[in-house]
């Protein structure tokens, strides 16, 4: 047992150490290669082959002789096949130096077989790169390499000898390895080398310790084992044994990660030191861009989204880097937070913003990531255009220029540059803006055309960009003269006369420059009169520029001329105006008598020689022989006023009119063209006219007149041919009887009448004493009472005339006489109408009084064929009313006689029967509603005098000024008043709410009126003008006002009566806000609801407007009962418990008042049964000046139960149409005025 064990021991010590020096490394080839712990390469192309010459010797000559070797024989081998030696894996914990011998031969001499690499493969990594390799041509000789390897615990080595073939014969050989435990000798060792981290795009620096000292023959380089090398940059001593080697890896990327080490080439051989890491890292970029949450001018405000990332990590910094989009880089700035404001920008400016991201160490920061595009919003600019001048300047256009200008000026690239001018034109401020295209170029202008020549120009440039207005500084110019505008043609008027034209003008309204003198040529186109030669009439004469009138001498009567009239200045003559006048025709002149003798005379009749007579503007029509009787106390001035004879009275009306002449005769020119004899008396007609005989006892002037009548006008010239004295009655020579022609008797001229039988001379002479006496006196009589009458009238008149104008008076006197036919068909006739009043009376306040209807009338009116035109004064009345003051007078024989002889006179005399006396203007008591048509009726028989006596003539019923108004006449409140007559009383008068710093801010031309029953229930105003309009708004707010009556329209007759001062949707008036929310359009009214506002009032008022469109100024509508059914309308809408309903026309005095009293009495009506307009009128007057002017015989008609009663139907066929067609048809029946077909406005030529 002893023995075996002894054994078994003896043979582990044998392997141990067989199996130790295996491991080592060391061979000598002798011995299987396996035993040295050698091995072949498992994907070899081929085998290594060991070989020992010494034991048997080869006989191929390139094979080395006398060793133990390990070899490739590339014969027959492809080129870049390869075959591997693995030595053991060796672990130590210092450098080891191996050392081995090669041999490399060829078929012949300086053959290259193959290449021989030497391998350091350190723990499991890759092969890598050979650190050494034997390769050129063959020389068959063994040669020695040092392979100094440098690797540190717990690190393990292992040596590759790899044989690539070339595809030559040959061999490739190594004997004699040879691993020792310390450094080579030739060739030095390395320290440990160190790992290195960068950045991507960085230059890894490794420094690798090197024994001994630099040498010229060592060659250093870096090897990685991906196959990066880099070269030694330089050399650092250490000490005097070693020195440190610096390798530069630049530039580098993710994919030169991995492992490298040192290699050092000697003449004998090869160092490697253990291998460091390289590592890569790729800087962090953003993955998304950044985000924009706020933008200004001058900022922008981001959100940086760095969160997500591609690339390394850690991020130590964040940066912001912005650039314009042209290109070029502007700034980075380093961020602390996840927002960042980028400030100090450019306006308008397009920016893109990326986010930067770093980690550690050089290089560490990333490529800018995604960016963001974002712009700047513009900012107001710099300053306005500066340097602004006019540099040319002409009638109609001026041009101007300014300091050209860039982006600094107008900070932002979207601008517009426009020019603002204003200037006057046709009385009011015009401003217009047009746009400059004429920015960039080096003198910058722009013209403004169509201005107006002489016209003052102020110009100002307006820069704009979104965020803001900039101007320059105004500049005035004055644009050049230029030729006039026409002469205005109203402006025009001519006063003609017989001979001679008063021309008057204004200046032009366009003078365009300073008017310098005016032409005026005249020219003679036509006469009335053929016998005038017009070739000499005309001419041309020169005004200066103050001189606007000019009075044209030496013309032909009866004829028409052109006159052209032009203005100039400095330019020369503006364009021609012409028109026409036609001068007066002059009365006909007649022949001269010189002896006032007849041809031959009679008891009866006078032949006297008629002459034509000579025309003078227009020819003679007609001639007339006239006959006036002799009366002793007849004075000279009255003949000598009368001394031709315009009215043409027939011998039946003399002894009726009282006249003392009477037509005898009327002929035509043609029978006249030559003297011919006439006998005055022969008992003939001559057109119309009957020729009766003379009376013997009376004396007789004959006149002979010619009559001329052309263009409206009538000329008569007269001449007394003879005269015939009285006879005595005991003289007469042929008793006879006048004997009139029968009742419509229309004899032909020259036709002669039947001549009357002779009768006895004495009863002839008493009879026509008799007639005498009775003619006489009742002639006497009524030429004394028409005297007086008309005295006194005319002393009333002349009165009235001075208070007030004369044209609002005859305008208004017309117009209650021509009242429109819806009113004249509601009466009756006037006999009947007289006739049932008379026995009427009613009961008022329990006593009986008698009906104001009872009156007698009494007419001075002249016989029908008497033309109009010879009264041409309106106020001479056409009837009188005569109180009765006696229950039982009756008319005298005169009064009756003249009545009688009247074609409208009563039949029938009246009774009336303890009625107490009617004064007028004195008693005014009510009138029952069922009196009303009759009362209306007995105004109108009176051709519409009774209610000129009753409401205007009368004393008692004052017009005009009646209380003091001196707020309203200040000098600040002049302004606010439409019209100088009617302003606003100072004790009735609205005060507003005064505005603090503005003087008089409390004056509106409005009065207080009491209702029925209301005190201070209506406010009558004038319609608002355009400088009263917030003055108006304020009173309708402060008043509490929810009901407006508008009475006029805007424009009547083309005069502005009324401002709009309503909006069409929404309008702001100071502190006032009035909003049009409803438009109702009906036949004859409109009506429009508002909203109204006031700054600082919580609260929205509606108010409604009711416009009465069919009423004109000084008239009255077309239908009656149209405004009855408006006013009802505006009753029913008002709602109680609202402030003063306002109520205006144009004056705020006429149909203001109208609608008022109408409002009031249809209230008293239906209250009391019975209507005072009188003293309603008298009250209304007392608050308001002038109010009810023309309308009072419209007020009866309208309260009038039938006219009501038809307003009524009206109503009800409205209502049924309303529901048959659609509203928007109203439309088409909304006037904007209406003009009713009256007498008045055929007057005034509205129709």
């Amino acid at each position: 047992m002893d023995r075996l064990l002894t054994c078994l021991i003896a043979a582990g010590s044998v392997l141990l150490t067989v199996r130790g020096e295996v491991f080592k490394g060391d061979c000598n080839f002798e011995g299987p290669y396996t035993a040295c712990g050698y091995s072949q390469g498992k994907d070899d192309d081929f085998e290594w082959e060991q070989a020992n010459t010494m034991e048997r010797p080869s006989p191929n000559p390139w094979m080395p002789t006398d060793s133990a070797f390990m070899m490739v024989n590339t014969s027959g081998r492809f080129s870049g096949q390869k075959a591997q030696l693995l030595m053991p894996q060796l672990k130590e914990n210092d450098t080891h130096c191996l050392i081995f011998q090669y041999y490399v031969a060829g078929q012949r001499e300086g053959a290259n077989p193959g290449q021989l690499n030497v391998y350091v493969k350190e723990n499991n990594s890759p092969l890598g790169i050979p650190v050494w390799n034997a390769t050129g041509p063959a020389y068959p000789t063994w040669r020695q390499v040092e392979l100094a390897v440098s690797t540190f615990w717990p690190n393990f080595y292992q040596i590759v000898f790899e044989s690539v073939s070339t595809g030559q014969r040959g061999l490739l050989a190594i004997k004699d390895v040879t691993l020792q435990g310390h450094q080579c000798m030739s060739t030095p060792h390395f320290l440990h080398i160190k790992g290195v981290e960068v950045n991507a795009r960085q230059t890894a620096t490794f420094q690798c310790t090197v024994n001994g000292r630099p040498q010229d023959s060592h060659n250093l380089w870096l090897q990685g084992i991906g196959g990066r090398q880099a070269p030694m940059r330089e050399t650092k001593p250490v000490n005097s044994r070693r020195y440190i080697a610096t390798f530069d890896v630049e530039n580098t990327t993710k994919g030169d990660s991995g492992r490298y080490r040192c290699i050092v080439h000697s003449d004998k051989g090869v160092g490697v030191s253990s291998y460091a890491d390289l590592t890569v890292k790729q800087p962090p970029v953003p993955i998304a861009p950044p985000q924009l949450t706020a933008v200004g001018a001058t900022y922008l405000w981001i959100q940086l989204n760095a969160n997500s990332i591609n690339g390394d990590g850690p991020i130590v910094e964040r940066e912001v880097e912005y650039r314009t989009v042209a290109g070029s880089l502007i700034d980075n700035q380093p961020v602390d937070k996840t927002t960042h404001k980028i400030g100090h920008l450019d306006p308008d400016t397009e920016y893109e913003i990326s986010v930067l991201l770093t980690r550690p160490l050089d290089g560490g920061t990333g490529a800018p990531g995604p960016p963001l595009t974002a712009k700047t919003k513009c900012a107001d600019p710099m300053h306005g255009p500066r340097r602004l001048e006019v540099v040319d300047i002409k009638s109609k256009q001026i041009t101007v220029r300014w300091e050209p200008f860039g982006y600094n000026v107008t900070r932002c690239h979207s601008y517009n540059l426009t020019v603002q001018y204003r200037y006057r034109a046709g009385g009011k401020e015009e401003t217009r803006e047009e746009v400059c295209y004429d920015t960039l170029s080096v003198a910058p202008q722009h013209t403004i055309r169509n201005l107006s020549p002489y016209t003052n120009v102020s110009v100002k440039l307006v820069l704009r960009n979104p965020e803001g207005i900039k101007q320059s500084t105004n500049v005035g110019v004055l644009t050049d003269e230029d030729v006039p505008g026409a002469v205005p043609l109203e402006s025009i008027q001519g006063s003609t006369y017989e001979e001679k034209i008063a021309l008057r003008w204004r200046e032009p309204v366009q003078t365009y420059g300073i008017i310098k003198q005016y032409e005026i040529s005249y020219k003679a186109l036509s006469s009335f009169d053929t016998e005038f030669d017009l070739t000499n009439q005309s001419g041309k004469v020169f005004k200066f520029s103050n001189e606007t009138s000019h009075m044209f001498v030496g013309l032909y009567p009866g004829s028409t001329y052109s006159f052209t009239i032009r203005a100039s200045t400095v330019k020369g003559f503006g364009p021609p105006i012409i028109t026409q006048f036609t001068t007066k025709i002059s009365a006909p002149l007649m022949p001269g008598y010189d002896q006032e003798t007849p041809l031959n005379q009679t008891d009866s009749t006078v032949t006297v020689l008629l002459k034509p007579a000579q025309s003078r503007g227009a020819p003679v029509s007609k001639y007339q022989v006239v006959v006036e009787e002799e009366r002793p106390r007849r004075a000279r001035r009255v003949a000598e006023i009368l001394r031709c004879y315009p009215v043409p009275i027939h011998f039946q009306n003399a002894t009726v009119l009282n006249s003392q002449y009477y037509f005898t005769a009327e002929l035509p020119m043609g029978d006249i063209k030559t003297p011919v004899p006439f006998c005055i008396g022969d008992n003939r007609t001559y057109n119309g006219y009957w020729n009766a005989p003379l009376l013997p006892h009376k004396s007789y002037s004959i006149y002979y007149q010619a009559v001329s009548t052309a263009n409206g006008e009538t000329k008569i010239d007269c001449v007394r041919v003879a005269t015939k004295a009285a006879i005595i009655v005991t003289q007469l020579t042929t008793p006879y009887i006048r004997i009139a022609p029968a009742a419509g008797d229309n004899q032909l001229t020259g036709t002669a009448t039947r001549k009357p039988d002779a009768v006895e001379p004495e009863k002839q002479t008493d009879h026509t004493v008799k007639i005498a006496g009775v003619i006489a006196g009742v002639l006497l009589f009524v030429i004394i009472f028409l005297g007086v009458v008309l005295v006194m009238k005319k002393r009333k008149l002349a009165k009235k005339r001075k208070e007030t104008m004369s044209s609002t008076r005859q305008e208004m006197t017309v117009m209650v006489n021509s009242m429109d036919k819806s009113y004249t068909e509601q009466g009756t006739n006037c006999d009947e109408a007289i006739s049932f009043m008379d026995t009427h009376s009613h009961t008022l306040n329990g006593r009986t009084v008698s009906s104001p209807s009872s009156f007698t009338m009494k007419t001075n009116t002249l016989s029908t064929s008497v033309p109009t035109s010879y009264y041409p004064d309106p106020f001479v009345p056409t009837a009188i009313l005569v109180p009765i003051n006696d229950e039982n007078h009756t008319m005298t024989s005169d009064t009756s006689s003249l009545v009688q002889s009247h074609s409208h006179s009563y039949k029938k005399k009246r009774e009336v029967a303890d009625v107490p006396p009617y004064q007028t203007g004195q008693l005014h008591p009510a009138i029952r509603v069922a009196d009303l048509l009759q009362h209306i009726t007995q105004m109108k028989c009176a051709e519409g005098y009774g209610f000129k006596e009753e409401y205007e003539i009368n004393k008692s019923f004052f017009e005009g000024q009646s209380a003091p108004w001196d707020s309203a006449k200040k000098d600040e409140n002049r302004m606010k008043n439409r019209y100088g007559n009617i302003i606003a009383y100072d004790h009735s008068r609205v005060r507003l709410q005064a505005i603090e710093g503005e003087q008089s801010s409390d004056y509106i031309n409005a009065n207080y009126v009491d209702g029925y029953h209301r005190p201070n229930h209506y406010i009558a105003t004038q319609g608002p003008m355009q400088e009263t309009v917030y003055d108006f708004w304020r009173m309708v707010w402060h008043e509490n006002t929810a009901t407006i009556v508008m009475v006029t329209n805007l424009v009547e007759v083309g005069r502005v009566k009324c401002c709009k001062y309503w909006p069409d949707d929404t309008e702001i008036y100071r502190d006032m806000k009035v909003t049009l929310i409803e438009t109702q359009l009906l036949s004859e009214y409109v009506i429009r609801t508002f909203a109204v506002e006031k700054r600082g009032a919580h609260e929205i008022r509606e108010i409604r407007q009711f416009h009465f469109t069919g009423w004109p100024d000084h008239g009255v509508p077309y239908h009656a009962t149209g405004l009855l059914g408006f006013v009802r309308r505006v009753k029913s809408k008002t709602p109680a418990n609202a402030g003063p309903m306002v109520v205006h026309c144009s004056a705020g005095a006429g149909r203001t008042g109208c609608f008022i009293v109408i409002d009031i009495m249809l209230d008293m009506a239906e209250r009391e049964g019975v209507v005072d307009i009188y003293n309603c009128v008298r009250e209304l007057r007392s608050r308001r000046v002038n109010m009810v002017q023309t309308e009072v015989r419209m007020t009866m008609s309208l309260l009038e139960p039938r006219e009501r009663e038809r307003e009524r139907e009206r109503e009800r066929e409205r209502e049924r149409e309303t529901t048959t067609r659609p509203c928007s048809k109203c439309l088409h029946s909304l006037p904007l005025y209406t003009i009713p077909n009256t007498p008045h406005a055929r007057i005034h030529g509205l129709v």
